[in-house]
């Protein structure tokens, strides 16, 4: 079996890492802010979480958000089936299958990255989601799993999965070590291996590659998109997510890019604090969420110019969360910086 919908590479060419904790809707309304075109992913959402708990809290998202892909962890096929026809029904343009997370959590789940090991099962699951959706159902892996690097690990495991239906593998370049690493180890200390990623574009051309791990500046993004079809970034566009108001103009074609509702000037830092000040608002006032929880996602905003350490420390002082964002917003750029 292949793909039964239409795959276009520019749709992955740039993207957002599901990063739990941190992709909520409030941190992807503001990068959208930053970038029109970026493929945005929610944090993991657990099957569990969607068919015992509360739906909307889990699926609900800002229609300025897309394109944007809701990323599932779990193992049964049956239930993956049916979150990701409820994705669809919500409104999201992607279904990604977590095989790449390590934490013993997620091991607990029999999800996550020792999916791996386990290529006929998450085959099973990708037909089970194609089966019922006309969306892209896609898969975010390792290159392998503990300290047993093996490049044919990594083929077979594509080659079987590509054939229940999946066209698109986003592969961080590092293997998972199930034990004996923490989840932020496993993000460091295993070793890249951006040629397998390479390697795999050139065994597997009709699929979708996209290369996710340890990218941190627009030189190595170019030289990734020499060799596949797109990068993937996660805790360096979180952490300084003003570069992401240079990725469509310099990395996404033409053709790609797309109008949404932020059709404004030149975008200005300033321009967007005061679009998230106003969604802050907004959010308070209609759904009682409180704006600290908003505000923390675009504390990068300003990394790297004078005064930025002083403008992050007044959005993010408790003292100030009884005060209006608008409020705070003034104070950050009145008190001079020290």
């Amino acid at each position: 079996m292949r793909i039964s919908y239409p795959v276009t590479p520019a749709r992955w060419r740039m993207s957002v890492a599901p990063m739990m904790d941190w992709t909520d809707q409030h941190c992807r309304f503001f990068h959208r802010l930053l970038s029109k075109n970026a493929l945005l992913y929610t944090e993991m959402v657990t099957t569990g979480a969607l068919i015992h708990g509360d739906v909307p809290r889990h699926l609900a998202f800002n229609a300025e958000e897309h394109p944007l892909a809701l990323q599932l962890g779990g193992s049964e096929p049956h239930d993956l089936a049916h979150c990701a026809r409820l994705g669809q029904q919500w409104g999201y343009d992607e279904i990604n299958l977590n095989c790449g997370c390590p934490s013993e959590r997620v091991q607990r789940g029999s999800f996550g990255a020792c999916l791996m090991k386990e290529p006929r099962l998450v085959a099973d699951c990708v037909k089970a989601m194609v089966d019922v959706v006309s969306i892209p159902v896609t898969v975010k892996h390792r290159i392998g799993i503990d300290q047993t690097e093996n490049y044919a690990f990594v083929c077979d495991f594509i080659d079987e999965v590509s054939h229940a239906g999946c066209a698109v593998f986003i592969v961080h370049a590092r293997n998972a070590w199930l034990k004996g690493l923490s989840p932020k180890d496993n993000r460091e200390v295993p070793p890249l291996r951006y040629e397998w990623v390479y390697q795999l574009k050139r065994d597997f051309p009709d699929l979708v590659i996209v290369i996710n791990g340890g990218i941190t500046n627009s030189g190595q993004v170019e030289q990734h998109l020499q060799q596949v079809d797109g990068v993937m970034l996660g805790r360096e566009a979180y952490h300084n997510p003003w570069w992401l108001s240079e990725w469509d103009a310099q990395f996404l074609p033409i053709a790609h890019r797309q109008s949404n509702s932020f059709d404004t000037p030149p975008l200005t830092r300033e321009w967007v604090e005061q679009q998230m000040v106003d969604y802050m608002q907004c959010q308070q006032t209609e759904k009682g969420t409180p704006w600290p929880s908003i505000a923390r996602h675009m504390l990068g905003l300003r990394h790297g110019l004078p005064g930025a350490r002083r403008w992050r420390q007044t959005w993010s002082d408790h003292k100030s969360k009884h005060l209006p964002p608008h409020e705070v917003m003034r104070i950050a750029h009145d008190t001079p910086a020290r």
